[in-house]
């Protein structure tokens, strides 16, 4: 709908700085009209004056009146000639989207092991030593089990485990399959203070009914006589 005198903010220009608004915006943009220098600067002060209201939160940085003065310069397009108390910013070239660093196409088989181990066990593959080999396959198949135990939050075979590190390294990395594999998962010490607390035994009270029925206890003997029963 199109009236005389009537436009809206969308066919306007962009705000530069939506902080201040757009009345701000238009007010600098009218300073380059003013032809006299000095009456110009002392325009320009005056708007300064209306940024710090209009965003009074800029007050809490130490140099406010630095960042006003080249926002008043960015705003107006770097295009005021003013006797202003500081140096005018240098224009601020246009940044560039980034480019998209794309997604990782990697076909991981074996993610529940994880990448890093994947590529220990490639490597651990290249020893020559056979000793040296056998030691690194043991101990990266035990890995491959706390990795897998971690993952499924289950039981898993040790067979499976053995195949699936032949598979990786390309047959290289042959364990015996009547070796157990360790699981031991990381446990967390308890606190010395928490484990004295746990040892602290509960003190033993005593029954005094219990005792005074005692023949045996020197209290019974004693009462039995004030009684006269002894």
């Amino acid at each position: 709908m199109n009236k005389p005198g009537l436009t809206y903010n969308t066919e306007k220009e962009a705000i530069a700085i939506s902080e201040y608004g757009r009345c701000i915006q238009e007010m600098i943009k009218k300073l380059p009209e003013i032809e006299d220098r000095k009456q110009r600067t002392e325009a320009a002060k005056y708007i300064i004056s209306v940024m710090v209201q209009m965003n009074p939160q800029i007050k809490e940085s130490s140099d406010y009146e630095h960042k006003l003065w080249d926002h008043l310069y960015m705003i107006s397009g770097y295009n005021l000639d003013l006797d202003g108390p500081y140096a005018p910013p240098r224009p601020i070239t246009q940044q560039k989207k980034p480019q998209h660093i794309g997604y990782q196409n990697n076909d991981i088989k074996y993610g529940h092991y994880g990448q890093y181990l994947i590529k220990m066990i490639e490597a651990a593959s290249q020893e020559e030593n056979d000793e040296v080999r056998e030691a690194l396959a043991y101990s990266l198949a035990s890995q491959m089990k706390r990795n897998y135990m971690e993952w499924n939050k289950s039981v898993v075979n040790d067979q499976v485990i053995l195949d699936d590190l032949k598979n990786i390294s390309g047959g290289r990395l042959v364990i015996n399959e009547e070796s157990k594999l360790s699981n031991d998962m990381p446990v967390k010490a308890q606190p010395k203070q928490q484990q004295q607390q746990g040892k602290k035994k509960k003190k033993k009270v005593p029954n005094l009914k219990a005792n005074m029925n005692n023949p045996n206890n020197p209290a019974y003997k004693k009462r039995m006589q004030e009684l006269g029963k002894l």
